[in-house]
């Protein structure tokens, strides 16, 4: 039987002035040392609560259906079921919980299937603290923290090896403002980039991708950009 490691909850006390939400976390990684290097990490962020721990895939889908966790920091390669088999497991029976691997791979084929697997980000375990922390912050934001160049590379490549791509969406399934929105979401580009380039606000650009993540019927913003190239509202070329 597996041993789950909890964290203790803050006191009623401490909940009392903790006005702004934490992000609820589950680490899964097999490894000592990277889950107390991680342990320490989120002790010292007021943004994030480590709610549990996991040693392998099997463990990490299991707490994250007992947790209801924000966010998995997702190893890959771990013992009895990998990173990427529970991430697909775990976006199935939680689509709206954010899965961000964490792994030493800086390798586009693990990211081509992490993308397809429905995660949300991918990190490299030689980031700093800073790097790791402002990648769960965006990855919870809705943004794609990775390189973005490999992004697209990525996305056009999920688009064409998808086997059964889905038909091409009505045209006028999405709005023309919620197009360029998604094309620019395509390429990478976070809610403030795009807002600068289209010259609105970001908490209006927040509304459009709410809007073309319903209409699509996608949970997260990559699998939206995958959308994007399935249904040829961007295409290789513009992905560029």
């Amino acid at each position: 039987m597996l041993q789950e490691t909890r964290v203790d909850r803050p006191s009623s006390d401490a909940l009392d002035v903790a006005l702004p939400h934490r992000a609820r976390i589950v680490i899964a990684d097999d490894h000592l040392l990277t889950r107390a290097g991680l342990r320490a990490v989120l002790g010292e962020d007021p943004e994030f609560e480590l709610v549990g721990e996991a040693i392998n895939g099997a463990q990490a889908v299991e707490l994250s259906r007992a947790l209801r966790p924000d966010m998995v920091l997702m190893d890959v390669r771990m013992p009895d079921m990998d990173g990427l088999q529970a991430t697909r497991i775990l976006k199935e029976a939680s689509p709206t919980t954010t899965v961000l691997i964490l792994t030493m791979f800086e390798d586009a084929e693990m990211l081509l299937e992490s993308v397809k697997a429905g995660a949300a980000g991918y990190v490299l375990k030689n980031a700093t603290e800073a790097e790791l922390r402002a990648a769960m912050s965006d990855a919870l934001a809705g943004n794609f923290p990775v390189d973005r160049h490999m992004v697209r590379d990525v996305l056009r490549r999920v688009a064409s090896e998808t086997p059964a791509p889905p038909p091409p969406a009505p045209p006028d399934l999405l709005s023309g403002r919620e197009r360029e929105v998604l094309e620019l979401v395509a390429r990478g580009c976070t809610n403030r980039e795009i807002a600068e380039q289209l010259v609105i606000t970001s908490s209006t650009v927040k509304v459009h991708v709410e809007h073309i993540l319903t209409k699509l019927g996608v949970s997260d913003r990559t699998q939206a950009a995958v959308q994007a190239f399935e249904r040829g509202y961007v295409t290789a070329d513009r992905g560029r």
